[in-house]
């Protein structure tokens, strides 16, 4: 029941309740200082610096989250335009072995033709007379190293491969211009670097393999001996002399028979002589060997070859 006066209210309660209220508040004023010290304060500070830190990170990390979504959109269509690019290298790749593999046919085809049309004197003369022919050696020299160099050791090149015929009718047709005399006096004036070129591949290669190579350009190196300018260039370049001695010893007889004609055309001179005086004895042995051969062709010139050496031994 609520009473008053003067506008103020009563309330009446129990003695019970109020005793009780005034125990709690008692007991709260005793216990709050304890819970409400300086600890309290600066831990609720914190959190307070904590939760505003938090959602300053919540913002930079709303930021990083839209980066990286754009990042990823990048690189997703960097990554179509290389599997774009991949394709076309791909395609470009075939498109370059099919014109490789075009060009080799045509090459090939063409030099065979070449070698076989050089037989005739005038056609030499023709080649020479076209203004390109020291084009056409430059280009067959770095055709023959690059051949060369792309030899496997594990796996013997064929040599009836279309990449084989088209190297192997470059050399062919530059040995049928050494067989005519302006074509050896060119090769010797003009073109000793071929010549150097092929002194030095007759040893990169492998003995026992691309015997018809090396036996087209030995031919062509005995063609080069039989110009008086051309036989001294040889007789005084020491890696011909050492790979003569190499050559000896191959495997393949045809290219021990060139190899010993080339050699009896250099010794046989008396101005080349001296040059070879001292090598002379290193040659013996491998062509008494050889004069023993199974090939009567080669047993024959190793015989001529010995007795040559003998008699200009003596009167050495």
């Amino acid at each position: 029941m609520m009473s008053g006066s003067l506008g103020e209210e009563f309330v009446y309660i129990r003695r019970r309740d109020l005793e009780r209220l005034t125990t709690e508040i008692m007991q709260m004023k005793e216990f709050l200082p304890q819970i409400l010290n300086q600890e309290l304060v600066d831990n609720v500070q914190r959190l307070e610096q904590a939760e505003t830190t938090l959602e300053v990170k919540d913002q930079d990390c709303g930021h990083l989250r839209a980066r990286l979504e754009a990042a990823q959109t990048e690189c997703l269509k960097e990554k179509q335009e290389k599997l774009s690019l991949l394709a076309k290298l791909e395609h470009l790749q075939e498109q370059s072995v099919q014109q490789a593999e075009f060009c080799t046919h045509m090459g090939s085809a063409t030099c065979t033709l070449l070698w076989a049309v050089s037989n005739r004197e005038e056609a030499v003369k023709s080649i020479l007379g076209g203004g390109k022919a020291n084009a056409f050696f430059t280009l067959a020299a770095q055709t023959l190293s690059s051949y060369v160099a792309s030899l496997n050791e594990e796996q013997p090149q064929d040599e009836d491969r279309e990449e084989s015929q088209f190297v192997l009718g470059l050399a062919g047709t530059i040995t049928n211009v050494a067989a005519v005399p302006c074509g050896r006096d060119l090769l010797v004036n003009l073109c000793q670097d071929l010549l150097e070129t092929w002194i030095c591949l007759l040893g990169a290669i492998r003995p026992g393999t691309c015997s018809r190579l090396r036996v087209v350009m030995l031919m062509c190196l005995y063609n080069v001996s039989i110009n008086r300018k051309g036989l001294s260039w040889l007789s005084q370049s020491l890696p011909f002399i050492s790979q003569l001695q190499i050559l000896l010893t191959d495997p393949d007889l045809e290219v021990c028979l060139h190899t010993m004609r080339l050699f009896q055309s250099v010794v046989l001179e008396s101005d080349s002589l001296r040059h070879f005086q001292n090598e002379l004895h290193k040659f013996m042995p491998r062509i008494m060997e050889l004069s023993h051969s199974r090939s009567t062709e080669l047993q024959a010139l190793a015989c001529e070859l010995l007795e040559e050496m003998k008699r200009l031994e003596k009167e050495g």
